[in-house]
């Protein structure tokens, strides 16, 4: 584990907030002049806490704005049944973030369709991919907070 600093912290936030911006502009920022600057950017890339540097699109412009969870509950639980799981989600653009969950739920897919008619093809092709026990949908009604960045307050 990386031990950061709060000029470390700073240079983040500013990188989550717009990865476009310069070296210098981050530099004068954080009070540091760019070369350590940049070298700091570099070590958080090498230590793979900067994973990658991406461009969020306006899910709305590309006629993607409904976000649908989805529940899902298997009663196999094996590594075979695992990997094709993870291949069938991972061959579908429109899940967008997979997780294995504690509790009642053993996954949790967020998807991201134009409508209730598209999110219906993805389950379809879904479940003609993978044997699950139950899925259970939830439809997003309004966004009030979304965001891909992390709080940097924790790391040391």
């Amino acid at each position: 584990m990386i031990s950061l600093d709060e000029i470390d912290r700073r240079i983040l936030i500013l990188l989550q907030e717009d990865a476009t911006r310069s070296t210098a502009e981050i530099a004068a920022a954080v009070g540091l002049s760019t070369t350590p600057c940049w070298r700091r950017i570099q070590k958080l890339e090498e230590a793979g806490v900067i994973l990658r540097r991406v461009a969020l699109l306006d899910r709305a412009a590309l006629n993607v704005g409904v976000t649908v969870f989805v529940a899902v509950r298997t009663n196999q639980h094996n590594a075979a049944w695992f990997e094709r799981f993870a291949k069938a989600v991972a061959d579908i653009p429109e899940i967008v973030e997979f997780y294995r969950m504690s509790g009642e739920i053993d996954y949790m897919l967020r998807i991201v369709v134009p409508d209730i008619a598209a999110y219906d093809e993805v389950y379809k092709t879904l479940i003609a991919r993978i044997d699950l026990a139950d899925v259970s949908s939830s439809f997003a009604m309004e966004e009030l907070k979304y965001t891909t960045a992390v709080p940097v307050r924790y790391a040391g």
